[in-house]
This record gives C-alpha cells, sequence and structure tokens, in this order.
C-alpha cells in the first residue's frame, strides 16, 4: 500500500520541480516566446529479448524516413521491461555488442521522455503507441499523456508544451472519429505474406495475441472473422496469451479439423518472451506443445508484426492523422 501512495507522489514531485519557470532552461525569442519544434515519441511495450527489437526499430526507421525532420525517441511502457533494461545497463558493452541501440540501453519512461524534449526546447510532441489495441497499456499511455497537455501556468509563456497528441495503436481506438473497423482491415491486409506462408504449406494459420485480463479482447474475434472475409481459402484463428480466446478454446476450435500443418505466429508486434517462450517454447504448456499433441505439425515463425515493413508503416499514417488533427506540422 505504501508503494502505491509514495509513487504517485514521487512523480507529483517530479512533475512540479521539472515545470518550476526557468528550471527548463528554454530558449526565448526577443517577443519571450520560444520556437515552435516538434518531437515524436515512438511508445512501445517493450521486450527484454534483443533480436525482438528488429521490430521495434523497423518501426522506428519507418518514421525517422517518413519524418527525416523531426527527432524520434523510444520509450517503453512496460515498467517490468525498463527494469530489466535499468539492471542490463551495468554491462553495456556485452548488449552493445549483441546489436542492442544505446537508446533501448538506456530507456526511458514516458515521463522523463517528454522531459528531455522540454529540455531541448521541443513544445509540440507527438506520442505514438506501438500497441495493437487501445487497452490496458495504451489507456495508461493516454493518462500521462493528457497530465501533459493539460498542465496550465499563470504566464502562457512558461507553459511547458503548446500541443500534444496521441496517435492511435494499429488495430485503431475507441471513439467515433476514426472507425476502428477501417484500421482493423488495413492492418489485416498487411497479414498477406503470413496468408501466402500458409497456403505454400497447406496449413492452418493460427496468430497468438498478448491479451489482457483487465480488459475484453472481442477484437480478436472480430480479426478472425475478418481474416476470414478477406482470405477465404485460409482457415485462420487468433488466440491470446492471457484473458480469452486461450489455447484450449482454440484448441477446441482447431479438433474439428483433426490434424494437418500449423503456422503459428505472434499478433504482436515484437516476438519477445511470449513468443519463444509461451507460443514456441519446448514446455508441455507452450502452444506449441499442447497443439502438437493434438496431432498437429507444428511450424512456429518468431517475426513480430512490426518486421512486416507495410504494418510498420501504419504507425506513420497515424501520426500524420494524430499531427494533423492537433495543428501539429511534422516534417
Amino acid at each position: 500500500m505504501l508503494k502505491n501512495k509514495v509513487f504517485p507522489a514521487l512523480v507529483g514531485i517530479f512533475l512540479c520541480v521539472l515545470f518550476i519557470p526557468g528550471f527548463s532552461g528554454a530558449s526565448q525569442d526577443k517577443d519571450g516566446s520560444r520556437p515552435e519544434k516538434t518531437a515524436i515519441i515512438l511508445a512501445s511495450f517493450g521486450t527484454t529479448v534483443p533480436a525482438a527489437l528488429e521490430s521495434i526499430l523497423n518501426i522506428h526507421n519507418k518514421i525517422r524516413d517518413a519524418f527525416p525532420g523531426t527527432p524520434v525517441r523510444i520509450t517503453f511502457t512496460s515498467n517490468m521491461i525498463r527494469s530489466v533494461w535499468k539492471k542490463r545497463q551495468v554491462e553495456p558493452k556485452k548488449w552493445l555488442e549483441q546489436g542492442v541501440p544505446e537508446e533501448v540501453l538506456q530507456v526511458k519512461n514516458i515521463i522523463a521522455t517528454f522531459g528531455d524534449f522540454l529540455e531541448e526546447d521541443y513544445r509540440n510532441i507527438v506520442v505514438q503507441p506501438t500497441h495493437m489495441f487501445f487497452m490496458e497499456q495504451s489507456h495508461d499511455l493516454a493518462q500521462y499523456v493528457q497530465a501533459m497537455h493539460s498542465i496550465r501556468t499563470v504566464k502562457e509563456k512558461w507553459k511547458p508544451f503548446d500541443k500534444v497528441a496521441l496517435g492511435r495503436p494499429a488495430l485503431g481506438t475507441v471513439g467515433s472519429q476514426y472507425a476502428y473497423h477501417m484500421d482493423l482491415e488495413k492492418a489485416l491486409k498487411t497479414l498477406a505474406p503470413d496468408v501466402e506462408i500458409a497456403r505454400r504449406n497447406k496449413a492452418i494459420l493460427v496468430y497468438l495475441a498478448h491479451g489482457n485480463e483487465y480488459w475484453p479482447t472481442g477484437i480478436y474475434a472480430e480479426a478472425e472473422k475478418m481474416m476470414t472475409k478477406l482470405y477465404p481459402d485460409i482457415v485462420t484463428y487468433i488466440g491470446a496469451v492471457e484473458g480469452y480466446p486461450g489455447v484450449e478454446e482454440v484448441s477446441r476450435h482447431l479438433s474439428r479439423h483433426g490434424s494437418g500443418k500449423i503456422i503459428l505466429k505472434p499478433f504482436m508486434i515484437v516476438a519477445g518472451d511470449h513468443a519463444i517462450n509461451d507460443m514456441a517454447g519446448d514446455d508441455e504448456d507452450s502452444w506449441k506443445s499442447t497443439l502438437t499433441r493434438k496431432g498437429f505439425e507444428v511450424i512456429p515463425i518468431l517475426k513480430g508484426l512490426g518486421s512486416n515493413d507495410e504494418f510498420a508503416k501504419i504507425f506513420v499514417e497515424h501520426i500524420r492523422d494524430a499531427a494533423r488533427d492537433s495543428g501539429i506540422e511534422v516534417k
């Protein structure tokens, strides 16, 4: 209980100190205003698996290519994942030699990333999550973004940020401004290469999503139905590590097919710990082991959706939408 009370208090103290007039050291024009500068924060759930960083970095590179005049920085929204990277900072050479970028090794939380941009005089910020859909992580991220956007000071010139925008996740978000059905269809159309692999192997395509124990996951059932509409010749199922539908529910559906091949692939941005262990691991409760016992030949593919170039470009478009809607120029 004490921990739950202390953390919000520390955040409050941090924000108060961070936004004290004059503390940021921001440069000003002669009229007292600060120059218009825009930055992008790429907010990923994160991963502790160095090889899985490929997907996040691919998205990062696509965004940098699209907006070469706007700096892009990575933050991880998972406290647990950031804590792992913090422990690894004591052996930087070990991780840098494995191709881990310095920015990931030193990855910061969303508040610190905002603070860094503030120190560098960036007043317009677009935050783009690489989450799949608006669930727990996106909800919490939205609260941080809203908090930054809501800060008001007595003198307008000391307000830390002029404009703060939040892009929508890959499969869309709640609300009426952007119909998530359209975002969902756009994303699923980028999965044609996965469908082709299943087609060549005459296999069933099974995706494993992250899921959530605290948020409805009906989006997976809708995605599964739309995959059948888009690719009617390939049987597709989507399950989740957490929440519904789990491996037992998917297995019951698969039992109608008797046996055959299964292409097993993560329905996640990265092929991290969940993909390596829960999906493709050798433990008896992994998806691969469970489906193998059901009589299927399981072919796991450890590639996150972020490694798919067309899928990665979705986030570029979502940044453009968020920036335009908020009157922010990204270039």
